[in-house]
């Protein structure tokens, strides 16, 4: 496979997992973010979970892809956010 190619075939849903330390407004600026890269994004279908002790969460959102580079630019601006710790 070349360089530039991908493994999915868009559009494509796609869950994106977002963990942060737990905070109030952390799952809105999750979505914030998200919705910036996928205007239909529905912010009611996020699901969470509060790790063990509740001191991380760990948001998932499954958005309807539509290009790598759109994935690309999601990954990016998520991961420069200053409430997140890790995407994948």
């Amino acid at each position: 496979m070349s360089e530039g190619e991908s493994l999915l075939e868009f559009p494509c849903e796609f869950p994106i997992k977002v963990m942060g330390e737990t905070r109030d407004d952390f799952v809105q600026a999750v979505v914030a973010v998200v919705q910036a890269h996928a205007t239909d994004f529905d912010a009611a279908s996020v699901e969470m979970r509060a790790s063990g002790k509740g001191n991380y969460l760990a948001v998932t959102c499954t958005v309807r892809a539509t290009s790598r580079e759109q994935l690309d630019n999601l990954y990016r601006d998520l991961s420069s956010h200053p409430y997140v710790k890790v995407v994948l």
